[in-house]
């Protein structure tokens, strides 16, 4: 049986110069149907897994995105043709905690984006018949006429090309064989027109040696979004950063990291497919695309600051009988600065109908 290592060598190998850019190799690494980190199907997260997220913390999350869509909802003159829609649903527990949120409500049509047949498979178990399946964003060209699209931690599981600036240039990194069946990177040209047009606008004063991340397929996913037919609102939670804070001194290695059971490294050519590859998500690049496809900035902040201001009407609602206390730690570990408050954001656009 093909291991990972062995799988890219081999690749390496067919390759007439003998090296692949870096996005290939991150998009086989985590993505191969076989032995890819998420390839094979949803990971554990938690003190389980190898990172905790807003949804394991607990219940909560799912509450307050509830509340946001029937806010979203009732803003637009509540229409019956109305849904959640999540892409990026993992195993499912996201859309569990939405849906036991609203088990009382009208408003209950839930649709998954999920293309992966394992991802849905435990989402499916999960779900029974609570949700509506479909394969990809195009599929939405069909319906509903109303949504509220949410996703959690998406865009920085999207393969990323890097990039170094060598104190004259820019230029692309690739992955090549190195002794004892290593492999490494090196610079070359860039390898495509879609990311020089990106590089083109990268600064020219950096420390040499600066390397940053561009999400080309983030920029794509958000083009598919915005031509879905629907009408309502997108709610992006992820940890990034603004694109001043990328070219800090203080991040002149990149934001690409390699997680394995809760311990966090550089070193991302190892142990390929048997760990979590992830980046910082540029919002500042995010919310530019946004507005040229006629996507609004409606909220844009700190999670702990956007929770805080949705959790408001509930919090007003207990009257003086305060939750119990899992649910207050729940609470504090999804807004606290020193906890997910700060590390992560949320943005929330508008959308208009795709026409």
């Amino acid at each position: 049986m093909s291991s990972m290592p062995q799988i890219l060598h081999e690749k390496l190998a067919a390759t007439p110069s003998g090296r692949l850019p870096f996005v290939q190799v991150m998009d086989l690494a985590l993505y191969h149907p076989e032995h890819g980190y998420y390839g094979a199907g949803p990971r554990k997260i938690g003190r389980s897994g190898d990172f905790f997220t807003s949804v394991s913390v607990g219940p909560l999350f799912g509450k307050l995105l509830a509340l946001r869509a029937v806010e979203e909802w009732r803003a637009m003159g509540e229409p019956e043709d109305f849904a959640i829609i999540e892409q990026g649903a993992h195993d499912g527990q996201l859309a569990e905690d939405v849906l036991n949120a609203l088990a009382d409500h009208p408003m209950i049509r839930y649709l998954i984006v999920e293309p992966n047949p394992r991802y849905r498979a435990a989402q499916v178990r999960r779900l029974g018949d609570q949700a509506e399946w479909v394969d990809s964003l195009d599929a939405l060209q069909k319906g509903p006429a109303y949504a509220f699209f949410i996703c959690n931690e998406l865009p920085d599981a999207f393969p990323v090309h890097l990039v170094r600036w060598n104190g004259a240039q820019w230029e692309e990194l690739y992955v090549e064989a190195a002794d004892a069946g290593k492999i490494r990177l090196v610079p070359g040209e860039c390898s495509s027109a879609k990311l020089a047009a990106e590089i083109a606008n990268l600064p020219l004063d950096l420390t040499p040696g600066h390397t940053l991340e561009i999400n080309l397929a983030m920029l794509e996913w958000l083009r598919s979004l915005a031509k879905a037919a629907f009408r309502g609102s997108i709610f992006i939670a992820d940890y990034g950063l603004d694109e001043e804070e990328f070219y800090a001194d203080a991040r002149a290695d990149g934001t690409i990291r390699r997680y394995h059971q809760h311990q966090m490294d550089g070193r991302v050519l190892e142990n390929l497919g048997e760990c979590d590859l992830t980046t910082h998500v540029n919002f500042t690049r995010l919310i530019s695309e946004a507005a040229e496809l006629g996507l609004p900035q409606r909220e844009y902040d700190l999670q702990g600051r956007v929770l805080g201001r949705m959790a408001a009407p509930w919090l007003r609602s207990l009257e003086g009988a305060p939750p119990d206390a899992a649910t207050m730690r729940q609470f504090q570990s999804l807004t606290h600065p020193a906890l997910m408050g700060r590390s992560f954001r949320c943005l929330v656009l508008g959308k208009p109908s795709a026409g």
